[in-house]
């Protein structure tokens, strides 16, 4: 056998997330699994992580396994057999690797980008938020209020289930481009819906809606 890290992009509109459910087909494990056994190659696929419904990706690593008649093979020659029977999943590379390298245990960091603009065009709606920010300095006190090692329970979906709700951000900043924002996140992991909600809350102390105390005592709420 031999592992294989793959890097990997989709457009997350199409799928219910990077983790394979018994509930729905559309997720981005599932189809990377499924073209690989399509190919005579029974490995499961683990991922740097988990991406919420909707949420793209232009870089995540992946790994899995392959046999010892494919792993005579040229690499590239798998990358075009997968790339063909994906419409929303690009395999971007394929590297030989150590067989005890862990795509999850040994990634260094996540990064999060949240595009957003006041008014998205129709054509935007699947890959930039709408939203609208009234005071970027405080947009950037707000965002610096979650980096460090927090209990992030308060920024976790209802329902989710997680060993422990601690993260450790390491910088979380807003950047503006014409009439886009971008808000970037650098973590070690992020719960489920966590940007998304993180986002929610800076924003709404950007446009007087909440205060900065009041989002310090959520980070210090033990879930």
């Amino acid at each position: 056998m031999q592992r294989i890290k793959a890097v990997i992009a989709y457009d997350g509109s199409a799928f219910e997330g990077f983790q394979r459910q018994t509930r729905t087909p559309r997720t981005v494990q599932g189809a990377l699994e499924r073209a690989l056994h399509s190919l005579g190659i029974e490995s499961q696929v683990i991922g740097s992580g988990r991406t919420d419904a909707g949420v793209h990706a232009t870089g995540q690593v992946v790994h899995f396994d392959l046999p010892e008649h494919w792993a005579l093979q040229p690499l590239r020659k798998l990358q075009t057999h997968l790339n063909n029977r994906f419409d929303a999943i690009r395999i971007k590379h394929l590297t030989p690797v150590k067989n005890d390298f862990h795509a999850r245990y040994d990634a260094k960091e996540r990064i999060y980008r949240y595009i957003f603009r006041p008014e998205p065009s129709i054509f935007e709606r699947r890959y930039v938020a709408r939203l609208a920010i009234g005071d970027w300095e405080l947009l950037a006190r707000a965002l610096e209020c979650f980096v460090g090692r927090h209990d992030f329970g308060y920024f976790l979906k209802t329902g989710s289930q997680t060993a422990h709700n601690v993260r450790t951000i390491t910088r979380a900043y807003a950047l503006s481009r014409g009439p886009y924002g971008y808000i970037y996140f650098h973590a070690d992991g992020f719960l489920r819906a966590q940007v998304r909600m993180m986002v929610h809350a800076a924003a709404a102390i950007a446009n007087g809606e909440l205060s900065l105390d009041q989002l310090r005592e959520q980070l210090e709420l033990q879930t």
